[in-house]
């Protein structure tokens, strides 16, 4: 993805495009990759950022309420007022957070593959870290179709997780994320929420979808089908498609 890292104090984002700001929030091993066709679909329509979450550079504070601080930082500092929130994977979880604390600022929410509730993580003590079959393997279980799991994306996971100071981060934000758990919390968020779900997804499987239904008290539910954890990545079309007719809808009022 040929796209310019921008930066602002401590900040660092990709944005493109005019109109309301739509953010997207990526998870553990989120790559602006995963983002491309969502980015590429949407800039036409509104003002497209990615914000790079510091997944590696909290210090003692890592877990998943320091990276909603950032959040809550950033959008202050570009003064956005209706900001259009979709997370993937952790960076659900952390929309979520912000959104409990800034409703006024959030026009809508959109979720995928969102932890917050139950995930089968990628968290585990990381037995097999050298272990690239082992990555493979487990990077190909996020998709229905294990072709998604393209030898960069492997590589790109391999290359944290190999890290050691990456790795420790990476089942800090993990363990923080089963930790921060909003069953009790999510029917304060009044916001308009989508989510979008891979019926196939082993990581936050349907159960999970259907309980975020359940307790946030505005949202909707989509389903893909063949389709596992990312469904952005997956199956973009349709995800872009669900998307832009929600948010269409909550555009004009």
């Amino acid at each position: 993805m040929e796209i310019e890292i921008k930066s602002l104090g401590k900040f660092k984002f990709v944005e493109e495009g005019e109109g309301e700001p739509l953010i997207l929030l990526h998870g553990l091993f989120g790559a602006l990759s995963n983002f491309k066709d969502l980015f590429d679909h949407f800039k036409s329509k509104y003002r497209v950022i990615i914000p790079m979450l510091p997944l590696f550079d909290l210090g003692l504070d890592t877990g998943v309420g320091a990276l909603a601080k950032y959040v809550q930082k950033f959008i202050e500092t570009r003064q956005f007022d209706q900001v259009h929130l979709m997370g993937n994977s952790l960076g659900g979880h952390v929309g979520l957070i912000y959104t409990l604390h800034n409703q006024e600022k959030v026009k809508t929410l959109t979720l995928t593959g969102s932890s917050g509730l139950f995930e089968n993580g990628m968290g585990e003590t990381y037995p097999k870290r050298g272990d690239y079959e082992y990555i493979r393997k487990k990077t190909e279980l996020t998709f229905y179709d294990p072709n998604i799991a393209t030898k960069d994306l492997v590589d790109e996971i391999y290359s944290i997780v190999n890290n050691r100071l990456k790795a420790i981060k990476i089942i800090a934000l993990a363990k923080s994320a089963i930790r921060n758990n909003l069953s009790e919390e999510l029917r304060d968020i009044k916001v308009p929420t989508c989510l979008i779900w891979g019926k196939n997804d082993t990581v936050t499987p349907p159960m999970v979808a259907e309980e975020f239904k359940q307790l946030l008290p505005n949202s909707e539910l989509y389903w893909i089908d063949k389709c596992g954890h990312a469904p952005m990545m997956e199956v973009p079309g349709e995800f872009n498609r669900l998307l832009s007719e929600f948010l269409e809808r909550h555009n004009h009022n």
